[in-house]
């Protein structure tokens, strides 16, 4: 019998949205934003009103959803201070709209998008996908967005391009955290070529079902499931295509560290702690953690042959 890839599974056996989705507003009045295909205009959007034609991804993880609260007032976003609960407190001073990402660099159609041109770009999808933090702990997220690789096919990269680079904002005013010097901003992060292609890549703008909250990378941000989270860069303004490999914020910051490829490798510990075990948000208890965060029957094929302690 032939082996049924997870995205090769018919939507029927799709888990109902209904059934795990935990409703959460930020904002009063979200009830108002009530038509089109996204509730309400885009000036008025708000984090928490509801993404209309979302279709289910053939997409399927059996494992429980992690509560939307937990999802958005447990997080890293060190633009909005250190701790776990820095962003959720914190994250209202963001202004997310009006909003563009200026796609650049090797490639031969430059462009810059408003907000509004990404939610149009391509057909929203729902992914729920492993989070896992370089930290130890790890969540399992219903994501919303489209491939990373819908952007790249329209931006037609030169044979220069290697890599692809990530900026997020850099604005103090809105940013808090970036008054701080934890890391030099503004936060950048990259992948090789092939990577930002792979299908799972996601260019995220929502979550259960909604859109994104500030504190989780709103209006748009990356998520790369095979990854420690920290690679998946969040309020992107600059996605740009490059023929040398980027030299991200946390590896500026502690390069022994924290590596460019940074997989999630339960053979390979960060210098201060193991990276053996992960504790699920919502379980008491430790289970151990996946090579590539159980995605390696997708994505191991690209570092074949790579020493993975050298290129961590």
């Amino acid at each position: 019998m032939p082996h049924r890839k997870p995205w090769d599974l018919p939507a029927s056996e799709i888990t109902p949205p209904e059934i795990y989705r935990e409703r959460r507003h930020f904002m009063q009045g979200v009830a108002a934003l009530a038509a089109g295909s996204l509730v309400g205009t885009a000036e008025e959007a708000q984090a928490g009103a509801k993404l209309a034609g979302v279709r289910a991804s053939p997409y399927k993880l059996d494992d429980d959803r992690t509560p939307y609260k937990d999802v958005t007032t447990y997080n890293n976003f060190y633009e909005f201070g250190t701790g776990k609960d820095d962003p959720a407190r914190r994250a209202g001073s963001l202004v997310t709209r009006p909003w563009t990402v200026a796609v650049g660099g090797e490639v031969r159609h430059a462009r810059t998008y408003d907000i509004d041109s990404l939610l149009k770009l391509a057909p929203l999808e729902e992914r729920v996908y492993r989070m896992r933090c370089v930290e130890g702990w790890s969540m399992v997220i219903p994501w919303v967005g489209f491939p990373l690789a819908e952007i790249i096919r329209r931006a037609e990269p030169t044979g220069n391009a290697k890599y692809v680079e990530f900026v997020t904002l850099n604005d103090p005013r809105q940013m808090p955290g970036q008054r701080s010097r934890v890391l030099d901003w503004p936060y950048v992060e990259g992948l090789r070529m092939d990577e930002a292609m792979h299908p799972l890549t996601l260019l995220t703008v929502g979550l259960y079902g909604e859109l994104l909250p500030n504190q989780n990378g709103a209006p748009v941000r990356l998520v790369v499931p095979w990854k420690y989270g920290f690679k998946s860069a969040k309020s992107i303004v600059k996605i740009r295509f490059v023929e040398k490999q980027p030299n991200t914020a946390w590896m500026r910051a502690a390069p022994s560290e924290y590596g460019f490829y940074s997989n999630v490798n339960p053979n390979v510990d960060h210098p201060r702690w193991s990276q053996a075990k992960e504790r699920r948000i919502g379980e008491f208890g430790k289970r151990a953690t996946l090579m590539f965060n159980g995605y390696g029957d997708q994505v191991a094929r690209l570092y074949s042959g790579m020493d993975l302690k050298r290129y961590f």
